[in-house]
């Protein structure tokens, strides 16, 4: 897809891109992104921060006056708004360690959604607090009505950057308008635990889901032999290596699928996988951290990729960033372990994970579909902004059929 906006910078547009598609389920509208993109110093972080802030603070006042006048649908949908621009806001700063500014606009993220969920008379969306290991993990509960019925369910988490909040518009509500209970929730290395715990990634994610699935399975309104899991970007190999352990799900989406999130890591590093990997796990490799510091300098990209994942790794260096990739892989007999109906996205143009979904597609042995989007349909894209319903429209009906065909 040409670059409508930031021509020279495909980071910026591809998060410019990313806060369009939320128009479809009410996370923007297409004038404040445009005006507020007019205002960003390309490739500058301070005023991608700057700007997003400011029209997220205008949004968000105005939606406070609405709910003092009584006027609920506006301020509802003022603060969906806010939320989502607040979320891009803070997205650039996090550097290891954490820029200070990202506080603030996280919780008047986190705060705007809240405001906008106890708005809604229908869906009820209710935040909750998930049991796990000593503590909780933030979520939301979407109920499609007040009878307590039992629904097919679906759990949604992200991957290495979303929250549980801008779910909301990449496939909570559409699944809910489908009649489907829905939790979303934050795991660890994902915003709300990283932010307020330090709880950094892991890759052994059964052991996150699993508490999930209990908690789901405690709620009236879920139907425990038709739960699904939807795992997105990154969150399509942590869904994945969960659904190998975890065999209670009735089915599982990985949008899109990744297999070995290691071959990101050793690529261009000379030499082979195995040296590549004794290089990335050395005590000391000085050439290796030299040529990190060296993308830091020319790929703006990178240089956020990496600066985050440091972040959300809690690890100190580059190259202990990448070499912590190495542990997230569904090789070695564990994607042929899946035992529920899989649908595996492909984005036929993905910037970061181009052919690891048909990877993940060869390895399984349950009952699997590959369902590749394209740039013709607005779908190329890592996780198809821009085509939001087209997108979410394929999916839940794949859903549909095949929880509606579970035993």
């Amino acid at each position: 897809m040409k670059q409508l906006l930031f021509p020279n910078n495909p980071q910026f547009w591809y998060e410019t891109l990313r806060s369009m598609s939320h128009i479809a389920y009410g996370g923007a509208d297409f004038g404040e992104v445009v005006s507020t993109s007019e205002r960003i110093v390309e490739g500058d972080y301070d005023s991608w921060h700057e700007e997003w802030l400011a029209t997220a603070d205008r949004v968000s006042a105005e939606a406070e006056k609405a709910l003092e006048a009584g006027h609920k649908v506006s301020a509802r949908d003022g603060f969906l708004r806010a939320s989502n621009y607040y979320r891009s806001a803070e997205f650039f700063l996090h550097g290891n360690p954490c820029d200070p500014r990202h506080d603030h606009a996280y919780d008047r993220s986190v705060a705007c959604f809240q405001a906008a969920a106890a708005l809604y008379a229908s869906p009820r969306i209710e935040p909750v607090r998930i049991p796990y290991e000593g503590t909780t993990l933030p979520g939301y509960l979407y109920r499609a009505d007040t009878s307590g019925t039992p629904r097919p369910t679906l759990i949604m988490h992200s991957g290495f950057d979303g929250t549980a909040e801008e779910l909301h518009f990449s496939g909570a509500l559409a699944a809910v308008e489908r009649g489907y209970t829905v939790l979303t929730f934050d795991g660890p290395g994902q915003p709300g635990p990283r932010h307020r715990e330090g709880l950094v990634f892991r890759p052994d994610w059964e052991n996150v889901i699993t508490p999930v699935v209990d908690f789901a399975e405690s709620l009236p309104e879920v139907d425990s032999s038709r739960i699904a899991l939807l795992g997105s970007s990154m969150g399509g190999i942590l869904a994945p290596r969960a659904a190998a352990f975890e065999h209670r799900l009735a089915a599982l989406i990985a949008v899109d699928g990744v297999y070995d999130l290691g071959q990101i890591s050793v690529r261009g590093i000379p030499g082979d996988r195995g040296e590549a990997e004794r290089l990335l796990r050395a005590e000391s490799a000085p050439e290796l951290d030299a040529r990190f510091e060296q993308i830091l300098a020319q790929d703006a990209t990178a240089r956020w990729a990496i600066n985050h994942g440091m972040y959300v790794m809690g690890v100190d260096t580059p190259r202990a960033f990448s070499a912590s990739y190495l542990d997230y892989t569904l090789q070695g007999g564990i994607a042929e372990q899946i035992r529920c109906p899989t649908l595996v996205c492909d984005a036929a143009e993905d910037e970061f994970f181009r052919g690891q979904p048909e990877q993940l597609y060869d390895h399984l042995t349950c009952p699997r579909t590959l369902m590749v989007f394209t740039a013709e349909e607005g779908a190329g894209a890592h996780c198809h902004p821009g085509a939001m319903r087209l997108s979410l429209a394929r999916i839940f009906d794949w859903l549909d059929d095949t929880l509606t065909n579970t035993p």
